[in-house]
C-alpha cells in the first residue's frame, strides 16, 4: 500500500511540474496604444514648451548682454572695473540660465514619471487579470527570454483585449 502512494506521488509530482504555463508580453506597443499615454504626451509637449520658451528668453538675454559687452571690451576708454562687472552680469546669468534648465529637466523627468505612473499600473492591473483568467504560472516581458519554446503564449493580444484596445 504505501509502495503504491509512493508511486502515485511519483507519478503525478512532475506532471503538476510541467503543466505549468507561461506567456509572454509586449508591453511597450500596449503602452503607446493607451489613449492615456496620448493625453500625458500631450501634457509633456505643453510642459517641455513653456519650459523652452523661458529658456530660450533667459538665453536672448544672456545674448544682449554679452552682445554689450563685446562693444565695450575693446573700447580703451571704459574701465577695466566696468568691463569685469559686466562680465561677472554674463556669467552669472549663464549660471542661472544652467541652473534652469538643469531645473526644468527635472521637473519634465517627475512629471514624466507622476503622469505615467498610473498608466502603467493599469497596463501592469490587465496584465495580472489576464494571467489570473488564463491560469498562468508566469507572465514575461517580451524579449527577456534567451529561449522561448514552443508552449509559452503570447499574452499581448489578450492584454489589448483587456484594456479594451
Amino acid at each position: 500500500m504505501f509502495k503504491r502512494i509512493i508511486l502515485a506521488i511519483a507519478v503525478i509530482l512532475p506532471m503538476s511540474v510541467f503543466a505549468q504555463k507561461f506567456g509572454v508580453v509586449d508591453i511597450q506597443p500596449i503602452f503607446e496604444a493607451m489613449p492615456e499615454t496620448a493625453q500625458m504626451t500631450a501634457q509633456l509637449e505643453e510642459a517641455s514648451k513653456k519650459y523652452e520658451t523661458e529658456l530660450g528668453q533667459l538665453t536672448e538675454e544672456l545674448n544682449k548682454l554679452y552682445a554689450e559687452y563685446q562693444a565695450i571690451a575693446d573700447d580703451p576708454n571704459t574701465p577695466a572695473s566696468i568691463k569685469q562687472r559686466r562680465m561677472s552680469e554674463i556669467q552669472e546669468r549663464d549660471q542661472k540660465v544652467q541652473q534652469f534648465r538643469s531645473t526644468a529637466y527635472q521637473d519634465l523627468e517627475r512629471l514624466n514619471n507622476q503622469l505615467s505612473m498610473p498608466i502603467q499600473q493599469k497596463l501592469f492591473d490587465a496584465v495580472k487579470a489576464v494571467g489570473a483568467e488564463g491560469d498562468f504560472t508566469f507572465i514575461f516581458p517580451n524579449g527577456q527570454a534567451l529561449y522561448q519554446g514552443a508552449s509559452v503564449v503570447d499574452v499581448t493580444d489578450m492584454v489589448k483585449a483587456k484594456l479594451g484596445l
